[in-house]
């Protein structure tokens, strides 16, 4: 389990020198924000059983993360999963399972606490995989939680998303500007819910 000063942190994850995180293709266009769907629970419902129904007992954590994971928050029409395993380098061991159920390996960063990222397109799905030291799956249900209880921030933060993704689908950009555009105002409400959690602020 990662420490709590490692939670409350945000580890670098750009690419050593001469390294490249894309394993297929790369960066997509940047798909519009849009109003809350009910059905994203459904959504990641059927994920999680094709998840556990290929991996078994390889799945040490399984959850549903990102704004589609918040009930009324405006989206990208994607479900984000942060998926456990025992040891994320070890593509052998889950990435062929992952992709005889229709998930592609897209993103491979073992420079940032082993992450991977796998893609699947109906329903579309960011599957992100950590191990069980990484700090990410923790963040991500701190920040989920918070923007689940908090309607102030929840209402902040769908504010800020909409307005980034409208300057981002105008300008053609791809997700990781659209993220860049919010990355102020999701540190501070990250600093909140840090405090909430009895995490070290700052």
């Amino acid at each position: 389990m990662p420490t709590a000063e490692q939670i409350a942190s945000f580890p670098d994850d750009s690419p050593p020198p001469g390294a490249s995180p894309w394993v297929a293709g790369g960066p997509s266009p940047m798909v519009a924000v849009v109003d809350a769907d009910p059905a994203w629970a459904s959504w990641f419902a059927r994920l999680e059983a094709t998840v556990r129904g290929a991996l078994g007992l390889r799945v040490l954590g399984l959850d549903h993360i990102g704004s589609t994971s918040v009930p009324g928050l405006a989206a990208k029409p994607v479900v984000d999963i942060d998926l456990v395993v025992a040891d994320p380098d070890d593509e052998d061991g889950y990435v062929p399972a992952l992709e005889a159920v229709g998930f592609v390996l897209w993103v491979r960063e073992p420079w940032w606490e082993g992450h991977r990222l796998l893609r699947h397109p109906d329903p579309a799905c960011n599957l992100h995989v950590f191990g069980p030291d990484s700090s990410g799956p923790w963040r991500d249900r701190v920040f989920r939680d918070w923007l689940r209880s908090d309607a102030a921030d929840r209402d902040r933060y769908a504010a800020t998303k909409r307005e980034a993704s409208a300057a981002a689908v105008g300008a053609g950009e791809h997700a990781m500007q659209y993220n860049a555009r919010k990355q102020d105002v999701i540190r501070e409400i990250h600093a909140r819910a840090f405090a909430a959690a009895g995490l070290p602020v700052g």
